[in-house]
């Protein structure tokens, strides 16, 4: 039987049929990162991965995906930003609202599964 402090968790991420990982939680966190902060290197400490794993994994999805995931502007008067693309945003809500979808899915079918007969 299971007990009442077990709860149900998924991972969820998107891949390319051909292989190779698009989003998952951990790129999900880093565009929010960028999203919210305007930078990566702000991004990346908000995801909780450094800055160079950030680029790493910028540059992963953009060759994944075939174009850009992030805009960025050097420095100058006013400083650099950087901002994720239309693309990037529309994954990344995509990504969000489809694991919002199958948590909420996941709840009701471990509700259903554990109700006693």
């Amino acid at each position: 039987m299971i007990g009442p402090n077990v709860v149900p968790r998924f991972q969820l991420s998107l891949e390319l049929r051909a292989g190779g990982s698009i989003i998952g939680a951990r790129e999900a966190a880093l565009l929010q990162g960028i999203e919210r902060t305007k930078s990566i290197k702000e991004g990346a400490k908000l995801a909780g991965v450094s800055y160079r794993t950030a680029w790493a994994t910028v540059r992963t999805m953009q060759r994944a995906l075939g174009r850009p995931v992030v805009q960025s502007r050097t420095g100058g008067p006013g400083g650099g930003a950087s901002v994720l693309t239309e693309d990037a945003r529309d994954l990344l809500r995509f990504y969000q609202d489809l694991h919002r979808q199958l948590d909420e899915r996941l709840d009701q079918a471990f509700s259903q599964a554990t109700v006693k007969p």
